[in-house]
């Protein structure tokens, strides 16, 4: 389907850029999928297969927290450009909106000493105590400070545990079965990063944040595999619609194709980064995650790219892979323009 990216992919897994990848392309109802490489390299090899989980790092942000809150705000329940402090009177700072939030317009200052000494209680009372800078709704600045402060807003709202919320209101209404959070360990589930201690972490959430925040974690901490990463993406594709009825309504989808930061110029939607199509410059909705992941949803060509990889283990080489996952990315939109003429 896309051949020479597909190549390069595989020629990426035989320099040393991952041990492992499954990935699949999706065009015009048609999916291609497939899978290289090994899931483990250390204590011992096992290979990698189509059906095993990753740790989706930031990729929770878009598929768990970003749809629910669009969910509450179709169904009237929030107003993207509310203070949080109004949904979560606990968080300090009334000027923060939840649309800074979630546009990565906030400015928020994020450092927080001894940030890994502590508990999870006092992280928590620590990151409802940020607040932003001078530059407030005016630079985008990627940060997981937004969806940790919308998680803990979503449970002030649903009064439950933030990953029970994601199960019952995102998961199993997009009939992704196979995706969980807190895990037990298990050959199921695709190794990440090898601690100075030698443990190597296995269905533990890699991001150390979101690893003590545990169940209160919005930014990440799903495992998930790639059926469940194509139905969530078909859901998009089908502009909200799934087998049961609506997940979301066609103009929250139409919405998300529009640059959403208070200024209109940051190039981001609601969670989403938006890059461009070489044709004619629509949007295609973006995300990645940090252990190797990422989507590339194009719904108006009606094609995607979902990349799924085990990039940090055992070893983090992150500048690296940045380059050549870049490389790839620019690759299948090049691609895409040829094939589209």
């Amino acid at each position: 389907m896309y051949p020479e990216t597909k190549q390069l992919i595989l020629k990426k897994l035989e320099e040393g850029v991952y041990p492992g990848v499954v990935a699949a392309f999706v065009s015009q109802g048609e999916t291609e999928s497939f899978s290289a490489g090994f899931a483990q390299l250390v204590p011992e090899k096992q290979l990698m297969e189509e059906d095993l989980l990753f740790d989706a790092a930031s990729l929770t942000k878009v598929i768990a927290t970003t749809s629910l809150i669009l969910r509450l705000w179709e169904d009237g329940k929030i107003d993207l450009d509310q203070s949080l402090h109004e949904y979560l009177p606990a968080f300090e700072n009334r000027t923060i909106t939840l649309r800074h939030l979630l546009t990565h317009t906030s400015d928020i200052k994020t450092w927080i000493p001894d940030r890994d000494q502590l508990s999870q209680e006092e992280l928590i009372a620590a990151y409802l105590k940020l607040q932003p800078g001078d530059q407030l709704g005016k630079t985008v600045k990627y940060t997981d400070a937004g969806t940790i402060l919308l998680g803990l807003m979503l449970e002030e709202i649903y009064q439950e545990p933030l990953v029970e919320v994601f199960q019952e209101q995102v998961l199993e209404p997009l009939g992704m079965m196979d995706s969980l959070f807190l895990p037990f360990p298990s050959k199921k589930i695709v190794p990440t990063e090898q601690l100075p201690t030698g443990e190597v972490l296995r269905g533990i959430t890699h991001d150390p944040k979101a690893r003590v925040l545990a169940e209160h974690a919005g930014n990440a901490g799903l495992f998930i595999d790639l059926k469940d990463s194509l139905s969530f993406i078909e859901m998009y594709l089908n502009k909200g619609l799934v087998k049961d009825g609506r997940f979301f309504e066609e103009q929250t989808i139409e919405a998300l194709l529009q640059d959403q930061t208070p200024e209109k110029n940051g190039d981001r939607s609601l969670g989403w980064d938006l890059k461009r199509n070489y044709n004619d410059q629509h949007p295609i909705l973006f995300h990645t995650g940090y252990t190797g992941t990422f989507f590339l949803i194009d719904i108006i060509d009606q094609e995607a790219f979902v990349f799924l990889s085990n990039r940090i283990h055992p070893v983090d080489h992150r500048e690296v892979y940045i380059q050549n996952r870049d490389e790839i990315i620019e690759n299948f939109l090049k691609e895409k323009a040829l094939l589209q003429k």
